[in-house]
């Protein structure tokens, strides 16, 4: 009799090591530290990450090389944003400085989740004292790997 592994299916509950990596390097890499534990279909990974996925069996490590863009998407121009300062004063730390390449949290509406933002430029004395009326922030709130070509590195530990 032969005992087959548990594969990954839709809304599989899941512990893994995982990296996803563009033409810059690594952007999430957990082989080094702890597991992730995710459940499928929760929007934790992007739609085609999770498409990778089924099928695996409890113990499989692969690697995918997905096109520019199939992972998280084009870039999409109307993702950056410029922040007025007094927003982001109310927001945080009034003495915060922003420079480009910070990445920032911002709350989702309902408060129950954050949402990530790298900072692009900074317009006027955005920051401490003195801060300018029209100093404001410009914030790019793609996925890093939006419209890159992405490698996705897996090894699947359990199958729930």
């Amino acid at each position: 009799m032969t005992h087959d592994l548990p594969r990954i299916q839709a809304a599989s509950f899941l512990t893994l090591h995982y990296r996803l990596s563009g033409p810059a390097g690594d952007v999430i890499n957990t082989f080094e530290g702890k597991p992730a534990t995710l459940s499928l279909g929760t929007g934790e990974l992007s739609p085609e990450v999770e498409r990778c996925l089924m099928g695996l069996e409890e113990g499989a490590h692969r690697t995918f090389d997905l096109a520019a863009g199939v992972a998280f998407g084009p870039r999409n121009p109307d993702m950056q944003q410029w922040v007025a300062q007094s927003l982001l004063r109310d927001m945080g730390d009034p003495q915060e400085r922003y420079a480009p390449g910070d990445v920032v949290q911002f709350p989702t509406p309902d408060g129950q989740s954050s949402y990530a933002g790298a900072v692009v430029a900074v317009k006027g004395n955005a920051s401490g004292q003195g801060a300018q009326a029209d100093a404001a922030v410009l914030f790019d709130f793609n996925h890093p790997l939006a419209g890159q070509p992405v490698s996705f590195e897996v090894k699947v530990i359990a199958v729930l």
